[in-house]
């Protein structure tokens, strides 16, 4: 049993996570061991938990709901094959694989057989009977007679009933599997192919195949040099007497399965011919019209794949384009500070350096990067984020160089990595310090010569992209520590930027509050308001340790549980009222009580342990360390130290 979720359909659409007991959070924040850039997602979206091999679905609390089969779920236990709606996508919960993949690609075996001693009955594709409306068939340089009416009339109906098959068909590789089907149905082979090579034809990319005499265990043999004509001379060719032709004699597992007819045809597909579908049979010969059926079925599967090339890129910048509406890109703040960060994002952006963006959680990095590029001249190509932290070293390397289909367990199809979907464009790794020592050689190497391969794979792709990074800890600290490699630390150090943080630029914190009280309202979350001085006040008073994002959960707190018509303090978290309350004379008088209230029991609990704090937590009932950001907090550092407590 392999328990896993597949998404088929939306942002997480292609993703295969495999489920193990314990407990698995989806939702649209990156701390989520699932996760996607997805507005219909809450940050915190739903939860699967596993238990002896059983697994529940419980939604949690979010916006738009868990659907499970169509109907909204509270909690639900899963069921195999259940399909699960989550924001804009579809997921399926799977414990076996689907009956496709049951089946399974026999294995393809190329192999070189010389020369053709026969000359083999060719056919252009501009002389093909079907796609051009007449033809000239030609063996060596002999012409034949066309196919004869009864059989064009059957072949006809043949292409108009494979037509409509594949027209309605989204996904390569089901093409692929029904295109082989069909062939089955109309031409006597035994084995049939469809093969996928590299731009030299020397690199096999990916094959298809389907033996439906030795199952899928038996490998197929394919002839590299009847592949090779049809690639380079964009030719398709028959040979119907396979045992006449010495060269195909030596091939000892044709000549064991007594291979009688070879078919293979070139698929051109966007001007460009690296795929054929390739036929044999032991049974049956092979005619020169079904010579030209398969080149017809060929026309038609490459109008496909070249239409599906296109319905993928769409869908692909559509899944892009959905990410940046989730995201809110404006940069806030006119201080001194903030027109520093302006300056050096206007200088930097029209090149391509490699640029480092630190500070601390919350201050705005990815907005930087985002403004970065979309001012820069690949602009009008992707950025592709990726957060570093949010996915284990296997996770990651796959995210970032994509896999071949079978690289390891749960690989099911290709995957384009990152690094792939971002060319021309930009890549950001956010927390950057996160990524695993073992693979910052491979990121290394990718930067340095601009290629890289996908896992599992052997082709060389060429990396065109400008690489920002982020991170809210020192790197230099990092590198010390033996945890993030000099070699790479340096690669990204090309241009740094500092973010400050929110404490360094108070100036900007009235400006940001009216900003996201506008935002918030906006959405319709809570009816629209104004900032009391007294509020603003203990904004300005607090220090602000999550920065914007912790600024900006305050506003969304107080605009939903303030009951005036302005932002009271009373709306406001404790720890911003506790830092604040002194900021300003005009501030409520409870508050001010309140905080003298508690310098007198802390001082009291200090008196009677005789300033030892240790002792003086445990007689409030808190921990030493609360107790110290307290006593720091509340200006109370000396009055303890008098008492014989070093508070340093």
């Amino acid at each position: 049993m392999h328990p896993r979720i597949r998404g088929i359909q939306g942002p997480l659409k292609d993703t295969n996570f495999p489920l193990f007991d314990g407990e698995v959070s989806i939702g649209r924040d990156p701390s989520n061991q699932l996760w996607a850039a997805d507005s219909g997602l809450s940050r915190r979206h739903c939860l699967l938990t596993g238990e002896g091999g059983r697994f529940k679905i419980q939604d949690l609390g979010s916006r738009n709901g868990t659907l499970v089969q169509g109907v909204p779920i509270e909690a639900h236990q899963l069921l195999p094959g259940e399909q699960i709606s989550v924001g804009h996508s579809l997921l399926v919960f799977l414990l076996e694989e689907e009956e496709k993949a049951g089946l399974g690609s026999s294995p393809v075996q190329l192999s070189e057989t010389g020369s053709l001693g026969l000359d083999p009955i060719l056919l252009r594709a501009q002389d093909a009977l079907y796609l051009q409306g007449g033809t000239v068939l030609q063996g060596g340089t002999a012409p034949v007679s066309a196919v004869d009416a009864p059989r064009q009339a059957q072949d006809l109906r043949c292409l108009l009933t494979i037509a409509t098959g594949i027209g309605q068909i989204h996904d390569r590789e089901s093409l692929e599997w029904q295109l082989l089907g069909m062939i089955f149905d109309v031409v006597p082979a035994d084995r049939a192919v469809i093969l996928h090579f590299g731009a030299d034809f020397n690199e096999l990319e990916s094959a298809v195949a389907w033996d439906r005499i030795e199952g899928p265990g038996a490998p197929v043999r394919v002839s590299r040099t009847v592949v090779n004509r049809v690639l380079k001379d964009r030719i398709g060719l028959v040979v119907t007497d396979v045992p006449s032709d010495t060269s195909f004699a030596k091939i000892e597992t044709l000549a064991k399965l007594e291979v009688l007819a070879v078919l293979c045809v070139p698929l051109v597909v966007a001007g460009e011919v690296s795929t054929v579908i390739y036929l044999d049979s032991r049974t049956e010969s092979f005619d020169k019209a079904h010579l030209q059926l398969i080149t017809a079925v060929a026309g038609l599967a490459s109008l496909a794949l070249e239409n599906l090339g296109h319905w993928e890129a769409v869908r692909e910048e559509n899944q892009a384009l959905r990410a940046e509406i989730a995201l809110e890109h404006n940069m806030v703040g006119a201080g001194p500070r903030m027109r520093e960060v302006y300056n050096l994002i206007r200088r930097v952006a029209p090149t391509d350096s490699t640029v480092l963006i630190q500070g601390e959680s919350g201050t705005g990095k990815e907005l930087v990067a985002r403004a970065i590029h979309r001012n820069s001249p690949r602009s009008a190509h992707p950025l592709v984020a990726v957060n570093c932290a949010a996915l284990t070293e296997t996770l990651l390397e796959s995210e970032l160089f994509g896999h071949e289909k079978g690289a390891f367990t749960g690989a099911t199809a290709l995957k384009k990595g990152k690094l792939e979907l971002a060319q021309g464009g930009t890549l950001f790794l956010d927390e950057v310090t996160e990524m695993a020592v073992a693979l910052q050689p491979k990121l290394l190497r990718a930067l340095q010569e601009r290629e890289f391969e996908r896992v599992g794979g052997a082709r060389t792709i060429k990396a065109d992209i400008r690489l920002i990074a982020a991170t809210n800890r020192d790197l230099g600290e990092a590198v010390a520590a033996g945890t993030f490699r000099k070699d790479l630390y340096y690669r990204l150090k090309v241009v740094a930027l500092s973010m400050p943080p929110l404490r360094e630029r108070r100036e900007d914190i009235p400006v940001l509050a009216d900003y996201f009280i506008h935002k918030i309202s906006s959405k319709g979350k809570s009816k629209s308001k104004t900032l009391s001085p007294a509020a603003q006040a203990c904004l300005m008073g607090h220090d602000w340790p999550g920065n914007v994002r912790e600024l900006e959960n305050a506003i969304e707190r107080a605009l939903i549980l303030g009951t005036a018509e302005v932002i009271l303090p009373e709306d406001l978290p404790e720890e911003i009222l506790e830092a604040g309350s002194g900021a300003t004379a005009s501030a409520p008088k409870y508050h001010g009580a309140l905080k003298d209230t508690k310098k007198q029991i802390i001082l009291e609990a200090l008196h009677r342990s005789n300033g030892n704090y240790i002792e003086a937590a445990e007689l409030l009932g808190v921990h030493p360390n609360s107790l110290l950001r307290l006593i720091r907090k509340l200006g109370l550092k000396d009055a303890a130290k008098a008492m014989g407590e070093d508070l340093r």
